[in-house]
């Protein structure tokens, strides 16, 4: 009777502390919409500190067996943003930014090459949306603590809402909000590219660091990029992931200079010809569609490099290329349903 009562007791007070746990743990449990609104917070973070903040570091990007090692300073200068980007791998390039102006070095072929920038999603500013615009296609959330580059950071998610987009893990530097390392993942949430730190310093960073290598550029070709914004209102795009918008429409002149594949003419000499362009974005991913006569001979199909699926069509008397930072299955719903309506 005894053991009864004993074991009657014990079971009580196992039942009372289950019962306490669950209400202390259901109590300290997160609450999504606060998580949410924390995690946004941080993206308005990661969005400010890569234009507002001083640094110079060295990053890796990997996209499938592909590595490129380059080095990025940027100084904030008033209201003048100055930056430079140097390609550490293969063929040397420089670019140096001034707002909105961007000259390339190719020191090859002793060339510059001077246009004005178009797109402000270079890493690590690689967010162009409002974060709370985001919630819409992708739940947001915060994830594990971890180091990067020596620097304490705090992980998040972007979770896509559909199979048309890509998910992303940011690693923000606890302190600043500066991204230090961003992960593209499939719908496994397989790593399909990354892009990374390996080494930077935030802060106090010297100016000369943002000066070209080159000094001397007397007899450099000069070459300035005819670009303009352009109506390409007779070309549509039917079906459109949702969320993503139509953001730029250019037309731009590509050289042997910034097109190495490019063919050259009959007597050597490097060929140029006319690109359209149609950006839409989600505020995260792009997907561009260049548009050319179809004069050339070329082989439709598609390819897939790491996060980037390609498709190449002719359409009427045009050559089409459709890029993205998106699934196959986005990529091909845009590429089955372009149009073009001549005036």
């Amino acid at each position: 009777m005894i053991h009864m009562r004993q074991t009657i007791a014990l079971f009580k007070f196992v039942v009372a502390l289950l019962i306490f746990l669950g209400i202390s743990a259901h109590a300290e449990s997160p609450d999504p919409l606060a998580d949410g609104r924390e995690a946004q917070s941080w993206l308005k973070k990661i969005q400010s500190a890569a234009q507002k903040l001083n640094y110079s570091g060295t990053f890796v990007y990997q996209q499938a067996n592909q590595m490129r090692t380059s080095r990025i300073t940027h100084l904030l200068d008033g209201k003048n943003e100055v930056e430079k980007l140097e390609v550490l791998d293969g063929k040397p390039r420089e670019y140096i930014r001034n707002n909105d102006e961007v000259i390339c070095y190719v020191p090859e072929t002793k060339t510059l090459l001077v246009e004005k920038r178009v797109t402000h999603d270079v890493f690590p500013a690689i967010l162009a949306a409002n974060p709370a615009d985001l919630t819409e296609f992708y739940t947001v959330r915060k994830d594990e603590t971890g180091r990067v580059a020596g620097y304490d950071c705090q992980a998040i998610i972007l979770e896509p809402k559909d199979n048309l987009r890509y998910g992303y893990k940011l690693w923000a530097e606890k302190s600043t909000g500066l991204l230090l390392r961003a992960q593209t993942l499939n719908e496994k949430r397989d790593v399909v590219e990354q892009i990374a730190f390996t080494q930077i310093a935030i802060g106090n960073i010297d100016r000369n660091r943002a000066k070209p290598s080159f000094a001397n550029t007397t007899g450099w070709r000069v070459e300035n990029a005819v670009m303009s914004q352009v109506s390409l209102s007779g070309w549509t795009v039917k079906s459109l992931p949702p969320g993503f918008r139509k953001i730029r429409e250019v037309k731009r002149m590509v050289s042997e200079a910034s097109a190495p594949t490019m063919i050259a003419s009959a007597n050597g000499q490097p060929t140029q010809r006319e690109v359209a362009q149609i950006v839409f974005s989600d505020g995260l991913a792009a997907i561009s569609v260049f548009i050319e006569p179809g004069t050339q001979s070329r082989t439709e199909g598609s390819l897939q490099q790491g996060a980037l699926n390609i498709v190449g069509k002719r359409q009427g008397d045009f050559w089409l290329t459709i890029v993205g930072e998106v699934p196959t299955a986005a990529i091909r719903q845009v590429a089955n349903s372009i149009e073009f309506k001549s005036k």
